[in-house]
């Protein structure tokens, strides 16, 4: 292991190949991006740890660590060392919805405060516009006192953590700015040279607006932090168990996998599960983005968290705790607001070096005015308001709250976003690459057609069926279950099979009933040597009209004969014409991959719009096609759904997997769509370039405030207490663009942009 941990650009599962367990904490006393690049670097030094994240949106700390849980108690030491507080996060404990008790007595200081500092400011207006109501110099230090140190102490506290840590914060800034002024203003109240002007007014002022800021900072992250309390209420805390024909009321967590649990209308479904008695129409609106009810019987999945709207069912559970659909949900929220984008690691970069400049550039104006001649009075005012003005929290919150509101939106819309690095680099796609089968396409082919060979005697349609779907006996691939299903609704019996062998993008065989069949694509009849030209023209019309064509032959190693081809279709998805459309207005181009044949990919292909074709790919040359477009400039994301897709959708610049897909997809993909539409396609890119702009133009505002705001503190053209006034509106203003995005909406109609 290196000396020095990486930083974590995407979340992990909870054990990783690239060294130890992630453990999250939730982390007390960060106060600017200056804090959190700091805690980065302490927590990088325990040893065993290989990756940290702090992030200061979220007020966590992800980090991996070999031993995982058991080390927890090392990192918590090593965060309080630093002067921070930190406890392990529980996963199971939604964000805090109402204000915790801490913050309730920090309104109540800064209720006093407010009311101490009022005075303080009407005595300067008094003294700007000639007004009377002067308030004395005593009693501006008496008012001022208890503002300074009493609302003013967890600055002081800050900064003395910062300084033991060897480093510098915004507390730092405001404590060296609000005393300076404190401290001269006191000193001339004491000596009786107050004729030479106080500064009271601008030190109460700095405290009360940053406090007022931080309020509004942690009012602000609980409602970014929205989406995962949503998630977490819906699932109801009691379950209907049922054993023995008698139904009791348990905790959610009691269940096991195979119990039954009865769900009535109007309730919460509480685990997933299979429907094994009755029918409801459930409302998966929450979880998946899907406005209407859809019908679930006997047989049909539900997933924990929706909701039954009409029906009684009797449901066997089949997956609890973290395996639950909705337990996953939530990890896949937490995990994206948790991570930190790539942009931000260059704002952290200069977060670090940020409170040292300012401190210099402090000096800085205070040399240069007592060097011009000028009063103390004006080199101090101009050092005070460079110290005052100058905060990184602008700087810090922009990319996270962006990041936290923008995967919020997404889950709510039936878009699960893995990591913050797949959202940001999710704006930048210009290829979409599209499995076809389960994808743009059903995913549930249906017969089409059976046509016997010519020569093939003793067989029949039924017979030739038969003999198919017992050879795909031993396959999951939805063309086998197609013909299974198509045999059994004709009540054919299959006879056994042995020898039974896949071959990956060619077809498969087996013996059934001492015949050697083999089951497959042209090439795989062309590699064994059997001639197909009596069916060609008839299997070549059935691809042009969409169909997907399997050969069926009978021989050993080479030679044999055919026996026919069984056609099956699987018509497009509702919506993926329209999808593709509003890919195409993003200016996304569209690729098909498929291992069916040419005919049958164009077919589809052209129903749904798409041009570039890429047909009988293999598997693992779905990867190497993803890699070439890659290659040719182009940013690719990926969709697919099935375990074969896997290494293409780990291949591309951002992976999409369809959520009715396999786990293997899911856990690949950086983006998940929670229902298979792909309308959600261009919904999840467009909402990525929403959010990149967002970051953006959190970013340029933070950065042009301190840009201006810098060089006139430092001319003596910003006074203190307006120097605190930008610096809490800053910060403020970067959380309050970031919520805007919640607003967020697909635009509608063809016409489709982000």
């Amino acid at each position: 292991m290196s000396g020095k941990a990486a930083v974590l650009s995407s979340p992990a599962s909870p054990t990783s190949d690239d060294g130890g367990e992630v453990v999250d904490l939730a982390i007390s006393g960060m106060t600017c991006a200056a804090c959190s690049a700091r805690l980065e670097k302490v927590l990088s030094k325990v040893p065993g740890v290989s990756a940290v994240s702090v992030n200061l949106g979220t007020d966590r700390a992800r980090i991996r660590v070999e031993g995982g849980d058991r080390r927890a108690p090392d990192l918590v030491a090593a965060v309080n060392r630093a002067g921070f507080g930190a406890e392990p996060l529980s996963q199971s404990a939604p964000p805090p919805a109402a204000v915790p008790a801490e913050e309730r007595g920090d309104r109540l200081i800064f209720a006093m405060a407010a009311l101490l500092t009022l005075p303080l400011v009407w005595d300067m207006i008094a003294h700007v516009s000639g007004l009377p109501g002067h308030v004395p110099p005593l009693w501006q230090w008496i008012l001022a006192t208890p503002v300074q140190f009493v609302a003013g102490a967890r600055f002081y506290k800050g900064a003395w953590r910062a300084l033991k840590g060897r480093a510098g914060n915004m507390d730092s800034l405001v404590v060296l700015g609000s005393t300076a002024a404190y401290g001269l203003s006191a000193w001339r109240v004491a000596t009786g040279t107050t004729h030479h002007g106080l500064y009271f007014e601008g030190a109460a002022v700095v405290i009360t607006l940053v406090m007022l800021g931080k309020a509004l900072e942690g009012r602000a992250k609980r409602s970014a932090a929205s989406a995962i309390r949503a998630l977490m209420t819906l699932r109801p805390a009691l379950a209907h168990l049922e054993r023995d024909g008698v139904v009791s009321d348990v905790a959610v967590e009691r269940l096991v996998v195979g119990d039954i649990v009865v769900v009535r209308p109007g309730e919460g479904v509480p685990v997933d599960g299979t429907v094994i008695e009755g029918g409801a129409a459930i409302d998966e609106s929450l979880l998946t983005g899907e406005s209407l009810p859809v019908t679930r019987g006997p047989g049909d999945r539900v997933i924990g968290g929706s909701i039954d709207t009409d029906g009684l069912i009797r449901l066997r559970v089949g997956a609890t705790g973290k395996d639950a659909t909705l337990a996953r949900i939530i990890a896949l929220v937490e995990n994206a607001q948790a991570s930190k984008a790539p942009v931000q690691v260059m704002v952290d970069k200069v977060a670090a070096v940020f409170v040292p400049a300012v401190v210099l550039l402090a000096l800085g104006a205070f040399t240069g005015w007592a060097l011009l001649g000028e009063t103390m009075e004006t080199a101090v005012a101009a050092a005070i308001s460079v110290l005052v003005v100058a905060c990184p929290c602008a700087l810090g919150l922009a990319t996270p709250t962006a990041v936290m509101v923008g995967t919020g939106v997404a889950a709510r819309r039936g878009i699960l976003i893995r990591d913050a690095g797949a959202l940001e680099q999710a704006h930048r796609v210009s290829v979409l690459a599209f499995d076809k089968t389960g994808t743009l396409t059903q995913g549930r082919p249906a017969l089409d057609a059976v046509i016997v060979a010519p020569g093939a005697e003793g067989l029949d349609e039924n017979a030739l069926l038969a003999l198919a779907a017992a050879v795909q006996g031993g396959s999951a691939h939805p063309l086998a279950r197609a013909m299974r299903e198509a045999a059994s609704d004709r009540g054919l019996d299959l006879s056994l099979i042995s020898d039974f062998r896949s071959l990956p993008g060619l077809g498969v065989e087996a013996r059934v009933a001492g015949r050697a069949l083999i089951l497959g694509s042209r090439r795989l009849l062309d590699a064994k040597g059997i001639e197909r030209a009596s069916l060609e023209s008839r299997a070549g019309a059935l691809e042009e009209a969409g169909a997907s064509v399997v050969w069926v032959a009978e021989g050993e190693a080479t030679g044999g004969r055919l026996l026919g081809v069984i056609a099956l279709a699987d018509p497009p998805r509702e919506g993926a014409a329209r999808a593709v459309a509003r890919l195409k207005a993003l200016g996304v181009r569209p690729v098909m991959l498929t291992g069916d044949a040419g005919r049958v990919a164009h077919a589809i292909a052209a129903r749904l719009g798409i041009d570039d074709v890429r047909a009988e790919v293999l598997p693992e040359g779905k990867a190497a096609v993803v890699e070439a477009l890659r290659q040719g400039g182009a940013v690719v994301a990926m969709v697919g759904d099935g375990v074969n897709d896997a290494p293409a959708l780990a291949a591309a610049d951002v992976g999409i997997a369809m959520g009715t897909g396999t786990d293997v997809a899911m856990e690949t993909a950086g983006i998940t769509l929670m229902r298979g539409d792909p309308g959600l396609l261009p919904e999840a890119l467009a909402l990525s370039r929403a959010t990149h702009r967002k970051i953006r133009q959190n970013l340029f505002w933070a950065f042009l405030y301190n840009v201006i705001a810098l060089p006139l503190a430092a001319s003596g053209r910003l006074d203190p207490m307006l120097a605190g006034a930008a610096m809490a509106l800053s910060s403020v203003s970067v959380v309050a663009s970031s919520l805007w995005l919640r607003r967020w909406m697909p635009p509608s109609g063809d016409s489709f942009r982000a």
